[in-house]
């Protein structure tokens, strides 16, 4: 009879060595793999305006277009727009392309420490609003379509509300607006951001910005792999070896790495108005939020708004987006929460071609 010390060991052997041949076989397949093959953001695009370091493109058509109206994307600085478009079966701009949308973006590029006084009325009082300009006069269209992200759809938000007579319709997704709603609402896996960031004492905020003139890179880097931890432990060990000899499987997971390791610099100035005015201050969704020498009022939004969330989000809780809805002044306002979480919105398998789907069939009957 055998012993159990005995099972346990022979079993113990048997995992080792099924784990020392999938390492192998992993370090052959990585092997093969050079870095250009790990491409992001390849879909084919032209430079259409460049200003400062940020430049505006028009994606390469793909389909009968369907909606005349041109859809602008609005990503944040906190992040690179790539994640919108990261690989040939997990992108969004190529779904939209390839259901006739005329798909442009905006990309912040690499902010530095020269950039560093820049601030969310410069993004978009000046970049936004120069780019919606070149896009009407491109196209002869008089108002287009924003497609703001996370950050980004702060901004594309507080665009719409100072400028309406330039936007057709409004579509968010994963955006905050209620930097506070967590605080009623709270989930054991949502709100560590919020949290943490309204814990910071606004003069450290300061003294960071003051000396570095950014919010580093690498700094919020740290601070979203801490709000995961297991995971952010184990993705390298545990999980990567047991996909690291699937060729397919290790190609998305590193142009995943290769995603999260670009992320640029914060301009301190903007950095500074959304930590301590947005997520502190919670100035928005008050009335209190200024930008330019105007008031951002969100009763003044009364175009379409197609706002679109994740129930899983752990970045931006979904009350902080739901809060929306009662603050704007259109009467036309969509709502539509998706099985997902913050990333996961734009690149995992379950939710490709859903978020599409739901975004072109809204605006298609938007578009007279």
């Amino acid at each position: 009879m055998t012993e159990p010390s005995e099972t346990a060991f022979n079993s113990f052997l048997k995992d080792f060595a099924e784990n020392v041949r999938k390492f192998h076989k992993g370090a052959d397949v990585l092997a093969g793999i050079r870095d250009e093959d790990v491409d992001v953001g390849a879909t084919p695009k032209t430079l259409v305006m460049r200003r400062d370091k940020v430049e505006l493109f028009r994606y390469e058509p793909t389909a009968k277009r369907i909606v005349e109206t041109p859809v602008l994307i609005v990503y944040g600085l906190i992040g690179r727009y790539t994640i919108a478009d990261l690989q040939p079966d997990r992108s969004l701009v190529r779904s939209l392309l390839a259901k006739g949308i005329d798909v442009w973006l905006i990309d912040w590029g690499k902010p530095g420490r020269a950039e560093g006084w820049l601030t969310m009325d410069d993004y978009v009082d000046d970049y936004i609003h120069e780019a919606v300009h070149r896009i009407c006069r491109e196209t002869g269209h008089d108002k287009v379509t924003l497609l703001g992200i996370c950050e980004g759809g702060v901004f594309a938000t507080c665009y719409a509300a100072l400028h309406p007579e330039k936007v057709k319709n409004l579509v968010l997704t994963i955006t905050p607006i209620d930097f506070h709603a967590d605080i009623d609402d709270p989930a054991a896996s949502q709100g560590l951001l919020n949290i943490w960031t309204r814990s910071l004492a606004p003069e450290d905020i300061d003294r960071m910005v003051d000396a570095l003139g950014v919010i580093p890179g690498e700094f919020m880097s740290l601070i979203f792999s801490l709000m995961t931890p297991m995971q952010s432990l184990t993705k390298y060990n545990v999980n990567l070896i047991d996909i690291a000899g699937d060729k397919d499987l290790l190609m998305n997971c590193l142009r995943m790495e290769k995603w999260l390791a670009d992320r640029p610099d914060h301009p301190g100035a903007a950095g500074r108005q959304w930590l301590k005015e947005l997520y502190q201050g919670n100035r928005l969704v008050k009335g209190r939020f200024e930008l330019s020498g105007r008031i951002v009022d969100l009763y003044a939004i009364d175009v379409p708004v197609l706002n679109i969330y994740a129930l899983n989000d752990h970045i931006i809780p979904p009350s902080c987006s739901k809060a929306l809805g009662g603050k704007i002044g259109s009467t036309d306002y969509t709502e539509i929460p998706l099985l997902s979480g913050h990333v996961g919105l734009f690149v995992s398998s379950k939710s490709q071609g859903t978020l599409t789907k739901r975004i072109v069939e809204w605006l298609q009957p938007r578009d007279g």
